[in-house]
């Protein structure tokens, strides 16, 4: 309404800025929400598909982070390397889950530390033992050995036998995806672990991969039940990666299929962090430059060194 001098009434121009200004803010809200999933998207790739692993069986899968990833390979490693059945694997990933979502974090309840939560307090170990995610697998699993029936009994009844939780029934929770990625990382599913990564843009040694995989299964290595040399890339990998160095990884797991496996798996989960390219093992490959449904599974090829696993690293 106009006053009488053909200006508006200063009360009405106010309220008609107001409702003017709610519907403007709006719209740049919304505006700055869509730019902002736009620039995450373009940056980082879809959540579901970019810097992430999975394990799948039991009619479902597991997509972790790779940190989650190469924390659940080492945790398997070591079951693998101390020659303990899958299940206690199961156990310790359900455990190290629900206690640390798989992060070597250094805080918690009270003086709890690591991946799963262990109590300088409570005897576990000193806070620099506790922070090394090796040195705290191999301590659960020493107290999980202990336990006469661990192989048939509940997995969570189990787990709180050896953690002792205020939450004792919490472990259940994870189970399915303790199962799948134990499952996975043992090498009892085979071509199973698929991760979906950037490129790695940098030249990498496959010497890095060496002596991580000598970290992870001393008893292995020094046993001799596995040996990893290095060799050309040429003549072992069934085809060569685009961005793949000269030198490859040959890691020989003495005829055991399952081990083959373990190793195949656990150097794809380990391949963020050892800017590994490909994988191969009988007849089957995981390479990182493949995108969309290709980079759901790992492939079918032939030739290269069929009865050994052949680890790639990138060349540049």
């Amino acid at each position: 309404m106009a006053t009488r001098d053909g200006r508006r009434a200063p009360g009405r121009s106010r309220s008609f800025a107001r409702h003017l200004a709610i519907p403007l803010v709006m719209v740049l809200v919304f505006a700055g929400i869509a730019g902002g999933s736009y620039v995450a998207l373009q940056r980082y790739g879809s959540p579901a598909h970019e810097g992430t692993c999975v394990a799948a069986g039991l009619g479902t899968s597991h997509r972790y982070s790779t940190e989650r990833a190469a924390n659940a390979a080492l945790i398997s490693a070591t079951a693998v390397d101390r020659q303990l059945p899958p299940r206690a694997a199961s156990i310790a990933l359900a455990t190290a889950f629900q206690e640390s979502q798989l992060r070597n974090i250094d805080y918690g309840d009270r003086d709890s530390l690591g991946l799963f939560q262990q109590r300088p307090s409570q005897g576990w170990g000193s806070e620099a033992e506790i922070m090394d995610p090796i040195y705290s697998t191999n301590a659960f699993y020493d107290v999980l050995e202990t336990i006469p029936d661990y192989q048939g009994a509940d997995i969570n009844d189990v787990a709180q036998r050896v953690q002792r939780s205020g939450h004792p029934e919490a472990y259940r929770d994870h189970e399915t995806e303790g199962r799948l990625y134990a499952s996975a990382l043992t090498g009892q599913s085979g071509a199973n672990l698929v991760c979906t990564l950037d490129s790695v843009g940098s030249t990498v040694s496959p010497e890095q991969v060496r002596e991580e995989l000598e970290r992870q299964f001393p008893r292995a290595t020094e046993s001799g039940r596995l040996t990893a040399t290095l060799d050309s890339a040429a003549s072992t990998a069934p085809q060569l990666s685009e961005d793949a160095g000269a030198t490859a990884l040959v890691i020989d797991p003495g005829g055991d299929g399952a081990l083959g496996w373990a190793l195949a798996n656990w150097a794809v989960a380990r391949a963020a962090d050892d800017g590994v390219v490909q994988v191969s093992y009988q007849g089957r490959v995981w390479d990182r430059s493949l995108r969309g449904d290709e980079a759901a599974s790992w492939g079918t090829i032939d030739g290269g060194a069929t009865d050994r696993v052949v680890v790639l690293v990138s060349g540049r």
